[in-house]
């Protein structure tokens, strides 16, 4: 008798039951927003991509993309935190005296200077390497040593005439003087004022008496 009259009470509370958990669930729908918006810094106004977005009472969110666009369902008064890397943090509450299920915002972004400490790099891994390195290193020449190169060249060159010219300066010659006659044909080809073989065979040619008059040969 007596689970009879607990399984009619059952039966009679059951319609009840199912009428409060529809209107706890009706309740709940209407405190549901489509929250949505854009993520942009607070000095240029450009979009902030990937920025990390979270409600931190749902334990949900989502990120924006590379236009900085984000939307997610949240509920009214949650608390929604974005984050993104160079920008300080920042949160927004979703007001509840909001009549329609969709809310935006365009949220903005303050950038965050980080200070990180100072680095210093070294070319040699020990300090064995470095006395290493300290020691055997070649010091390149200064200005002098190199003038002195340079004169040392030119010397060379001046006295092109002395030293036989061997095959492959003869090569070259030929060559550049081809290229040169290719080059500026059917032009008027520039004075080779700067060639060192012209200039080797014109003193050459000079103290060999090869510029003498006739008169001058016979004497």
């Amino acid at each position: 008798m007596k689970k009879s009259l607990t399984f009619l009470c059952l039966l009679l509370a059951l319609p009840f039951f199912a009428i409060s958990q529809q209107a706890g669930l009706a309740d709940d729908n209407s405190n549901l927003v489509q929250f949505s918006g854009m993520t942009i810094t607070a000095d240029s106004l450009n979009p902030v991509p990937y920025t990390k977005i979270n409600d931190i009472c749902s334990h949900r969110g989502t990120n924006s993309d590379v236009n900085g666009y984000f939307s997610f369902v949240a509920h009214k008064k949650d608390t929604v935190v974005f984050t993104a890397l160079g920008f300080k943090p920042a949160s927004f509450i979703i007001p509840d005296t909001i009549t329609k299920q969709r809310y935006s915002l365009i949220q903005l972004m303050t950038a965050d200077t980080l200070t990180l400490p100072a680095a210093f790099i070294f070319p040699w891994p020990t300090l064995e390497d470095f006395k290493r390195a300290f020691v055997e290193i070649k010091i390149p020449d200064d200005d002098l040593a190199i003038a002195r190169k340079n004169l040392k060249a030119a010397d060379i060159r001046m006295r092109a005439e002395n030293y036989p010219m061997d095959a492959n300066m003869n090569y070259r010659n030929f060559i550049d003087n081809q290229t040169s006659k290719l080059y500026y044909f059917g032009q008027v080809q520039p004075f080779n004022i700067l060639n060192p073989f012209a200039w080797a065979q014109f003193i050459k040619a000079w103290k060999d008496g090869k510029f003498k008059s006739q008169e001058e040969r016979l004497k």
